[in-house]
């Protein structure tokens, strides 16, 4: 199992596009989700992947990952298990000023659409990065913006009361 350390920010405009060197639509659901931990199913491109995370540790900026690419096919049937909602978005790959970390942003579409979401995974948590100038204010660890949390609280119900 892998320690997954990421910091999450939101994103001002829509210049990422233009930056963006890859980008594929995520489809995913989740088997299980409670007590910070999730069992996730993705779509992505032409791969599946199955996803297990554990509870966030560090005030949301590390916690453990297990991933194991699996079958399209064996990816659509594990969507049928999946609890009710699926987050829809494209990820778009954006290399940092430096060249040294990857963006992915995240451009949510349904019952999300409007949110857009920029990660960067580091080695270690006090790593230095350089940011895009797209980058806005950080949610690292603001449950809110969980992909999990997303699906049954989505940002249409609560971006007009922040």
């Amino acid at each position: 199992m892998a320690m997954e350390i990421e910091r999450k920010f939101l994103v001002n405009g829509d210049d990422y596009r233009r930056q963006a060197f890859a980008s594929d639509r995520i489809t995913q659901g989740y088997i299980c989700s409670g007590h910070g931990r999730t069992v996730r199913v993705r779509l992505r491109g032409n791969c599946g992947y199955l996803t297990i995370k554990g509870p966030s540790l560090d005030g949301g900026l590390s916690r453990y990952e297990f991933e194991k690419e699996i079958t399209l096919d064996e990816a659509h049937q594990l969507l049928k298990l999946c609890e009710p909602g699926v987050v829809d978005k494209t990820r778009y790959l954006v290399k940092s000023p430096d060249g040294r970390h990857t963006f992915e942003v995240d451009e949510f579409y349904g019952d999300n659409e409007g949110l857009v979401i920029a990660e960067v995974e580091l080695g270690a948590p006090d790593e230095s990065f350089e940011k895009p100038d797209f980058i806005g204010a950080e949610v690292t660890g603001d449950r809110r913006y969980y992909n999990a949390h997303l699906r049954v609280n989505p940002y249409c119900l609560w971006r007009e009361k922040d």
